[in-house]
């Protein structure tokens, strides 16, 4: 009985030193699929990206607020949106300024546009942000990066235990990329359509 319950279980991926991930199931190999988000280069730049957005005030004890504003899942009841432009170092060297979109995610029974707005920091689920890299990082997506936050700045990761920082979604799953491309204005943002290239 034990050995036929370990032989229906299924590794879900082993992600090899290329990048790939082979989705194993039984012990074979079943499919390969590239990994477009959560590996150290993301996650590095997840975390420069961090300090940049504490250290012009758009997350972290000092930030910037707006107004909240009733939202839609999978982000949350009550969403404050903060945008403007970004510079940081990029992986290949030097700086790269960018178009940057943060999003303070609320959630919980009792979280309404007023209690976050008194208390921003009660039913804080995620601090979502999409950063555009510079040209050539995913030109097939506007070259967005995208990350997923707890209110410290740690990365929050998926269900599979991946971090949640790069091209999320670029697959085709229930993730950012797969629903930003449908916003209006051929820009991946739903707010505005400010940033059409």
């Amino acid at each position: 009985m034990f050995r036929k319950m370990l032989m229906g279980l299924a590794i879900t991926a082993v992600v090899s030193a290329a990048g790939a991930a082979v989705w194993v199931g039984n012990g074979s190999a079943q499919a390969a699929e590239e990994m477009f988000f959560g590996d150290d280069a993301d996650v590095a730049f997840a975390e420069r990206l961090w300090r940049e957005l504490a250290a012009t005030r758009l997350v972290g004890p000092n930030a910037l607020t707006s107004r909240p504003y009733e939202g839609v899942e999978p982000h949350g009841a009550i969403l404050v949106t903060l945008q403007g432009d970004l510079a940081i170092a990029e992986d290949t060297g030097g700086e790269h300024t960018g178009a940057v979109i943060v999003k303070y995610n609320y959630k919980g029974e009792s979280v309404s546009v007023s209690s976050v707005a008194d208390n921003p920091d009660l039913n804080l689920a995620a601090v979502t942000v999409m950063f555009r890299r510079a040209e050539g990082y995913d030109s097939e997506n506007l070259d967005w990066f995208w990350a997923k936050y707890s209110s410290d700045g740690s990365l929050q990761t998926n269900p599979q235990g991946v971090r949640m920082a790069g091209r999320i979604g670029k697959n085709p799953q229930d993730a950012c990329i797969a629903c930003h491309k449908f916003a209006p204005g051929d820009d991946y943002v739903f707010l505005n359509d400010q940033l059409a290239r």
